[in-house]
């Protein structure tokens, strides 16, 4: 993949770069907290290091590394917060993306987008992959988003869209019938083009998932002796 082999653009490598080791850190190949491996990062990839310079921001744009002066590029960790952080901005955006959506849809849009989403959801879940379905999880809440046809709240989106398939992949002891079941009740409720149900249905989804995602989560936080217990009910 050297890029003067390629004689591709170094922002293709950089992106590539980033897809990369975003789908390694999610698979926990590269370890919360850990050194990211630069280094072996580029051999194992065959770029130099501009890529995989420009490629870090991406990705600590996105949430998967923190940058220190004296560590260079580090896996960021889970906590409590973050989670939580991550479910309130959902609830933000994707709440209000429903309702526009169902309001698109009332003056005539296409389902065509959701409903290839939402095929491609139940076709992964049948085939028990679980990194497949975390990702067809994240796309048919993009497509949601999609549908509501506002260009900066896709774009929003897209800013937290890796996190979430994090999320999804970590908590796939979840069990995945009961968000697929939730993804056609949010559709239906998308396809009547009433907003204010579209938008109940949406929050209920997503807030549905908040505990059972701590409970999914407790061996991938870190441990915080005498911590606030705060989600231990």
């Amino acid at each position: 993949m050297a890029d003067s082999t390629l004689g591709a653009p170094t922002q293709s490598l950089s992106r590539l770069v980033y897809e990369t080791v975003r789908e390694r850190i999610i698979l926990g190949r590269y370890a919360q907290g850990s050194r990211l491996p630069e280094k072996r990062i580029g051999e194992e990839l065959a770029v130099s290091r501009v890529p995989l310079r420009e490629a870090v921001p991406l990705l600590e744009r996105d949430g998967f590394v923190r940058t220190t002066p004296r560590r260079g590029a580090v896996v960021a960790t889970w906590s409590e917060k973050t989670i939580d952080d991550l479910f309130d901005v959902r609830l933000c955006l994707e709440v209000g993306a429903a309702r526009h959506a169902a309001r698109q849809v009332s003056l005539g849009a296409s389902l065509d987008r959701l409903d290839a989403a939402l095929g491609e959801a139940h076709h992964v879940v049948e085939e028990r992959d679980t990194y497949a379905i975390a990702r067809a999880s994240t796309a048919y809440h993009e497509a949601v988003v999609e549908t509501a046809a506002n260009e900066l709240m896709l774009k929003m989106m897209r800013t937290i869209s890796g996190r979430m398939t994090w999320l999804f992949y970590l908590t796939s002891g979840l069990p995945p019938e009961d968000a697929d079941r939730d993804h056609v009740e949010l559709r239906d409720a998308i396809a009547s083009g009433n907003e204010r149900v579209a938008e109940s249905v949406a929050y209920a989804h997503i807030e549905r998932d908040r505990l059972p995602s701590f409970a999914a989560m407790r061996d991938h936080l870190p441990s915080q002796p005498g911590g606030t217990g705060t989600h231990d009910g």
